[in-house]
């Protein structure tokens, strides 16, 4: 899988190398060049899978340089009861007939950030250790965005990070070595 900027640029590049970068060099967030089909059987059989087993069949439809047993792992590890507080990650409760909601903060900082911020925070733990590189991690943040980065980045073998909260949103890369 190939991703290009939105802004232009035609250069594609694999997914874990547009992780470390961030925006493209354009200004521009990255897209796929396509987009894979998901077949109905498919849906179906993705039904009765663990919320870390679906994660796995989802971004492996996005992801091909990362192996597929290093990116099943990567999702197991991050999508587990002692990280969301439950087995089903993001619990869904019948209301009424017809109507149910979906728990989205049962992550470590009960934001629904956390969902995406843990797979983040592992995903660079990995490409970074893969490549013997380390990551400067500068963020400022008035929002729950802030809290749950920088839990997500707590603790990971490429320390390196800081992070200050003011009254402004945004995160960048600050230094890769």
């Amino acid at each position: 899988m190939r991703y290009i900027s939105t802004r232009g640029d035609r250069t594609a590049k694999q997914f874990c190398d547009i992780l470390l970068e961030g925006l493209a060099p354009d200004g521009g967030l990255y897209l796929p060049e396509r987009y894979p089909q998901v077949q109905t059987e498919t849906l179906e059989a993705w039904r009765s899978l663990s919320y870390a087993d679906l994660a796995f069949e989802i971004l492996s439809l996005y992801i091909d340089d990362i192996p597929a047993s290093d990116l099943r792992a990567l999702c197991h590890k991050t999508y587990t009861k002692t990280a969301f507080g439950t087995d089903a990650i993001v619990p869904v409760r019948q209301l009424k007939e017809g109507i149910f909601i979906q728990a989205l903060s049962n992550g470590p900082t009960l934001a629904f950030k956390d969902m995406a911020m843990q797979l983040l925070g592992n995903l660079f733990e990995y490409e970074l250790g893969r490549r013997g590189e380390t990551l400067n991690i500068l963020g400022a943040t008035s929002g729950d965005t802030g809290s749950a980065a920088e839990y997500a980045m707590r603790g990971k073998t490429w320390p390196c990070s800081c992070s200050v909260t003011c009254s402004s949103t945004s995160w960048a890369v600050v230094g890769k070595r």
